[in-house]
């Protein structure tokens, strides 16, 4: 995630409380999904952000573990192509592993 984003993330969380944020992600790769969503929970693990060492705790998601909560045809337009290519099961795994250790709030 890069620096602007993680800016963009504490406004927000700021802005609006962290229990009122959630993270969608849409990386295409288990091991940047999982960095981004450890951003976003435990702090940046680079310590190179403005989240470095900031635990923000937010819910976050993949975008493929959110598939029945968006309207078929758009994900199909937007998400169809890759959920074909990409490791998915490997994606949510990532990004659900993270979830449960950092998330300070329950769904």
């Amino acid at each position: 995630m890069d620096l602007e984003n993680q800016k963009r993330v504490l406004d927000l969380s700021e802005k609006l409380g962290k229990e009122n944020v959630v993270v969608v992600l849409g990386t295409s790769e288990a091991e940047s999904a999982g960095l981004t969503a450890e951003t976003v929970t435990a702090g940046d693990p680079t310590f190179a952000g403005p989240l470095a060492g900031v635990s923000l705790g937010l819910k976050v998601y993949h975008i493929f573990e959110l598939k029945d909560s968006v309207d078929a045809s758009v994900y199909d337009e937007q998400c169809g192509m890759m959920e074909m290519v990409l490791d998915v099961d490997a994606i949510n795994s990532e990004v659900k592993s993270i979830r449960e250790q950092f998330c300070q709030f329950n769904d």
